[in-house]
């Protein structure tokens, strides 16, 4: 029953004919005496299972498209047909011979009066039932017929058929159905849109009056096509038939101008429609919305506002749309209150609206309270909460409102998932992640490419590259963000090696990398110093077009500088044709990089000539330049111009500005930026304390330190590191060793070995030389090189022979080849009298 019913294929027909061989002999047969061939391939040949000849005598049949045929049968069979077109070649086949002559003549008959036939065009439902039919000798004719003479289709396109009869009756009864545009609508609807288009353009020839709703299904079908030229068309039939002026059109042209991408068009044909209602200003509102153009948007909006239309809820959910675009958050709030004197606060649409504008302007505690206002929350409500929580690095927050969510059984969708994937990827909530993964499976979303994707992502930032692998094997369709994602997930967990053979697996799987690929690996190479890999990246990148791409510039000159040759990472930076600010800070963060900070300031006066406006992260790459190189003058007039661009505020720019005062000698100003700044984190007071143990100033490390816990704030390794050090260097050993009992037992901070390297200078610059010996001998760590030089040094200094010799013999065992250990020693027998041993040393 299955092969009665499956598609017929030539090539499965007449075993005897299956090879190529045999095919080949039959049309050389034909092609040197095609008498002997039946020709069937005119309009009567219904089924594809019939032939295209047949041979007269012996049971022979070809098919023009079989693949078994030689490759230059087509051709022959087109120059045959050419050449009987031309009058040069006849196939002398009675049968096709016959059908030519009489298909001619019937075309000669229905143009010499067409009334005698039935005019089936407009009413027919299958493309095989024929365009004319005769009305007594049932005789038939397909305007697309394959024996057709060529003057055909130009006689049909200038010749008036308005007259013909249907077989529903007059000609008139058609000429009604297609009045009301019920045919033209439906090929429309069907997407046939030129065909539609022709149908209103042979009405209007016809004198017969399309309905409106006719123009606005073909403006519609030209806008989901995002068809211009075709809206053009359609725009001038409009204007043929006088109707330019209806505000409904209007709307409608200016809806389809907009969604093809003409902006201009769609405000010329609202500019000049004479009047407007709210459906107008909210089609040209959302025009300027959807093409980037917020502040445009908002303009528009305020000017409907004064010709006294009232919004209704679609425009306010489009002018808040752009409001989060710019984002306007003063704006966004008027028009807030302007929704809520409207009495539309209770939509939960708008509701919904809201709270994704005030997540995007920042505001997530009136986000909040947007949403914890809303008498009705769907699961667009739901994902805009969770996405800002998200979006503002509160990952755990937005967890939390995820069970909150799925005890209001509201069910998440793919976006809420992938919201959630990144919240958990962002604060490496890995068991978290591992729980979505279940209830994404449950949902039925495993699938997703984008759910995958993200999954894969996930994994891979929460350090379980194996999971992400995993998730990426079992994915049923990948895409090159599937493969970007891994690639990531190994460079991110300092695998260079694997991701460059993932890349090199893309590839032979035959999917060519984009943009963002080439970003992970060059990065990659940035972070592994792999220069090798990274110029070969360059070529590629230089091959597959992208080295105008600015954002892969930027990255080629970071990877240059990483790696070292920041003179490469310079040519690139003078061949990128748009420089942005991106590409200044990431050059002069290159120079900085490399210790040539005369250079990155340089670069920066040229940046200030470009009219270039500097970021946060480029004041901080500065700052650290200057105190590199004690630049002080520098970063004083950089302290003016972080102060002129606003960002004095930025808790990074401050914490950068005590490091550079501070490690440019200039305490005094480390402080007083210390004291102004609004926030202030741990790095902040580390950087202060820093300050003060570079200066010797321990009593006031210590105090500072005792300020820092009396504010809420936990002190850190690096805190107590820099402490220990300002004691070191003061001579205040009780303090210190105190300091250093109070980390371990009272926070719970397991010290360092750069701890014990502090505490051993401590002791040993006071001379407790047998104190640091002892102390060393307790360490929970094996003692390193470091630890041993240190006492060393101390022992130099106050002329210890014996603890010197231990701590020298400890030392050269860790690094028998540092020559260091030995000029220590030396120094000491030295200052001791020892020549002899001076010697040997």
């Amino acid at each position: 029953m299955a092969a009665a019913t499956a598609a017929w294929n030539p090539n499965h027909h007449h075993l005897h004919q299956r090879s190529q061989g045999g095919t080949k002999q039959l049309w050389e047969d034909f092609f040197s005496h095609p008498l002997h061939w039946w020709d069937s391939r005119s309009t009567d040949k219904k089924k594809p299972r019939f032939p295209n000849f047949k041979h007269r005598s012996a049971e022979k049949t070809l098919w023009v498209d079989n693949s078994f045929n030689p490759p230059w049968v087509h051709d022959r069979i087109a120059a045959m047909v050419q050449g009987q077109e031309q009058g040069q070649f006849d196939f002398s086949i009675p049968e096709t011979s016959g059908k030519l002559v009489r298909v001619e003549q019937l075309w000669q008959e229905f143009f010499s009066d067409p009334s005698q036939w039935w005019d089936n065009r407009f009413i027919k439902k299958n493309p095989q039932n024929p365009d004319f039919e005769h009305k007594s000798t049932h005789e038939r004719l397909w305007i697309e017929g394959w024996l057709n003479p060529p003057w055909v289709k130009a006689m049909v396109a200038t010749t008036a058929l308005c007259q013909i009869q249907s077989r529903g009756g007059l000609r008139s009864r058609v000429a009604g159905s297609l009045g009301n545009g019920v045919n033209v609508r439906k090929v429309c609807q069907e997407g046939r849109l030129e065909e539609a288009m022709h149908m209103v353009e042979v009405m209007l020839q016809q004198n017969i009056q399309a309905p409106i709703d006719t123009y606005a299904c073909l403006l519609k079908g030209c806008a989901r096509r995002r068809a211009l030229a075709e809206g053009k068309r359609v725009h001038a039939l409009i204007v043929q038939r006088g109707l330019d002026s209806n505000i409904f059109l209007g709307n409608m042209l200016v809806n389809m101008y907009a969604k093809c991408g003409s902006l201009l068009d769609a405000l010329q044909i609202f500019d000049s429609m004479p009047e407007h209602n709210v459906f107008s200003w909210t089609t040209i509102i959302s025009a300027y919305a959807n093409h980037g153009q917020g502040e445009e948007a908002i303009n528009l909006f305020q000017q409907m506002q004064q010709t006294g239309i009232p919004p209704n809820k679609v425009t306010f959910s489009v002018v808040l749309k752009a409001c989060a675009m710019i984002p306007a958050l003063q704006q966004g709030k008027q028009f807030h209150s302007d929704i809520i004197k409207s009495g539309f606060e209770s939509d939960v649409i708008l509701g919904s609206t809201l709270v994704d504008m005030y997540v995007k302007c920042g505001c997530i505690e009136d986000a909040r309270q947007v949403f914890n206002n809303m008498h009705e929350r769907n699961v667009v409500s739901w994902t805009a909460i969770i996405a800002g929580y998200a979006q503002q690095g509160l990952g755990k927050e937005a967890l939390e409102l995820y069970e909150q969510m799925k005890q209001k059984h509201v069910q998440p969708d793919v976006v809420t998932y992938v919201v959630l994937l990144k919240a958990c990827a962002s604060i490496a909530a890995l068991e978290q992640g591992k729980q979505l993964h279940l209830d994404i499976i449950k949902s039925g979303f495993e699938l997703s490419v984008i759910v995958g994707n993200t999954l894969v992502g996930m994994y891979a930032k929460c350090g379980s590259i194996e999971d992400a692998r995993q998730v990426f094997n079992s994915m049923h369709e990948r895409d090159v963000v599937s493969w970007n994602a891994m690639i990531a997930g190994y460079a991110q967990q300092g695998l260079g090696k694997e991701a460059f053979n993932f890349y090199k697996q893309m590839k032979q799987e035959g999917l060519q990398p984009d943009i963002a690929t080439y970003v992970v690996l060059l990065k990659a190479c940035a972070s592994i110093a792999a220069l090798e890999q990274g110029r070969q990246l360059h070529l590629e990148i230089i091959k597959s077009g992208f080295e105008s791409d600015v954002i892969l510039g930027n990255t080629l000159v970071d990877m240059y500088a990483k790696c070292g040759h920041v003179q490469d990472a310079r040519r690139v930076f003078n061949n990128i044709h748009e420089l942005n600010v991106v590409s200044w800070t990431a050059i002069i963060a290159g120079y900085a990089q490399q210790g040539l900070g005369k250079e990155a300031l340089d670069l920066y006066e040229q940046m200030k000539q470009e009219a270039v406006q500097p970021n946060i992260v480029t004041y901080v790459v500065l700052l650290k330049a200057c105190a590199s190189i004690a630049a002080l003058e520098q970063g004083k007039q950089l302290h003016l111009d972080i102060i002129k661009s606003g960002l004095e505020l930025d808790v990074i720019v401050g914490n950068t500005l005590v490091d550079m005062y501070a490690k440019s000698g200039c305490i005094e100003d480390a402080r007083q930026v210390f004291n102004n700044m609004h926030e202030r984190d741990v790095v902040s007071w580390n950087a202060m304390i820093a300050g003060y143990a570079q200066q010797g100033l321990g009593e006031e490390s210590l105090t500072l330190l005792e300020q820092m816990q009396r504010e809420g704030l936990k002190a850190d390794e690096v805190t107590y590191g820099s402490v220990l050090s300002a004691c070191s260097h003061s001579g205040l050993v009780d303090k210190g060793c105190q300091v250093f009992d109070s980390m371990c037992k009272d926070h719970g901070i397991i010290p360092t070995i750069e701890h014990y390297v502090c505490m051993v200078d401590l002791l040993g610059r006071a001379g407790c030389l047998a104190e640091a010996e002892n102390f060393i001998s307790k360490m929970s760590v094996p003692p390193n090189f470091l630890v041993w030089m240190t006492l060393l040094g101390a022992a130099k200094n106050h002329g210890h022979v014996e603890i010197g010799r231990h701590a020298f013999g400890c030392a050269v065992k860790l690094e028998p080849e540092n020559a260091a250990p030995y000029v220590l020693l030396s120094n000491i027998y030295a200052a001791a009298g020892w020549r002899d041993e001076v010697a040997n040393i």
